[in-house]
């Protein structure tokens, strides 16, 4: 692991403007490093403890101080991912991913009701006909029976799968036994990179599929140890990243033996600036795997403000520190 000075000797905090809320934000925050094999992103949301950052500091690490692994694909599919909007803007939003087959539609918001829920994935449905697919993300927003009703009132638009439902292991399984005969698979994202045992998800039953992101699981070659032991289908997204931590994303879609799924690696269509002049954006429904390299001006445009660079610079010390001890304990 690289000493705490090498990492802050190139550390770069910039706060990126979204084009539509997202996630409850309107400004993405992220720090950038230039490690030996290239750029690198660290960007937990800022509500995330020093613990659960350690994960993405060590992402943050892995692609920056260490060799990627082999690229299987030079290009993966990735989704559209369609924010908490009225359903007259679904058509302006998807518009934004170029050549996407498939759309995430976002659901069970805080302040949403399951009709408007329904209306807005009706509106995504009839934009993209019939071929096209969707899938729909709760973020563990509702519990048993109240996912159970939604799966039911959201079914007829052919859903491709429902990204976690509920909030727990047990209550995934749970949904998962109740839906089960009809057909529409369960997927765990939240219950996979938050877990202290990623495994419990799969050992337990409770998803079809997994989401997995390169930052929340302490990067790519972490990440595809994990697959490899769950033994199940995976969809690799992101979180929200600039496009250097996308680059990450696509490096493990890349190196993911089998890619059934289109990947939620598009995301840089959300943000309304960027840390490049040529970002991983959507073209003809894939973006490309490469490294990215940020430009000094856009760097410097989107810098935070002193007392927030500290605010992360003292985020980053603290985290180091956790990683440090972690990998003491294991010596």
């Amino acid at each position: 692991m690289p000493p705490l000075a090498e990492l802050l000797a190139t550390a770069r905090v910039v706060a990126l403007p979204l084009v539509t809320r997202f996630r409850g934000i309107d400004v993405r925050e992220a720090v950038l490093f230039e490690g030996p094999e290239g750029w690198t992103e660290f960007s937990p949301f800022v509500e995330y403890d020093d613990h659960e950052a350690s994960a993405w500091l060590a992402a943050a690490i892995d692609y920056g101080w260490n060799a990627s692994p082999p690229a299987l694909r030079d290009r993966v599919p990735v989704n559209a991912t369609v924010p908490a909007v009225d359903p007259d803007s679904v058509a302006a939003v998807l518009a934004r991913f170029a050549g996407c087959r498939t759309a995430k539609v976002k659901v069970a918001g805080g302040d949403e009701t399951l009709a408007q829920d329904v209306a807005r994935v009706r509106a995504v449905r009839e934009a993209l006909g019939p071929e096209g697919r969707i899938r729909v993300d709760a973020n563990g927003g509702w519990n048993v029976d109240e996912a159970e009703h939604a799966i039911h009132a959201l079914a007829p638009f052919d859903l491709e799968y429902v990204e976690q439902p509920c909030a727990s292991v047990d209550e995934l399984a749970e949904i998962r036994r109740r839906t089960k005969y009809m057909g529409i698979p369960i997927a765990a994202d939240e219950s996979v990179r938050r877990a202290d045992d990623p495994l419990a998800v799969a050992e337990a039953g409770a998803a079809d599929l997994l989401v997995v992101k390169a930052q929340p699981l302490g990067g790519i070659h972490r990440a595809l140890e994990l697959i490899g032991r769950t033994g199940l289908p995976v969809v690799v997204s992101s979180a929200l990243d600039t496009s250097v931590g996308l680059a990450m994303g696509a490096r493990l879609a890349a190196s993911v033996p089998e890619l059934d799924y289109d990947c939620g690696l598009g995301t840089a269509s959300l943000l309304a600036a960027d840390v490049t002049q040529t970002p991983l954006v959507p073209e003809d429904g894939s973006i490309a795997v490469r490294r990215v390299r940020p430009d000094a001006e856009l760097l410097d445009r989107y810098a935070v403000d002193p007392e927030r660079t500290e605010w992360w610079l003292e985020r980053i010390g603290r985290v180091h520190a956790v990683l440090a001890e972690a990998a003491t304990a294991i010596e």
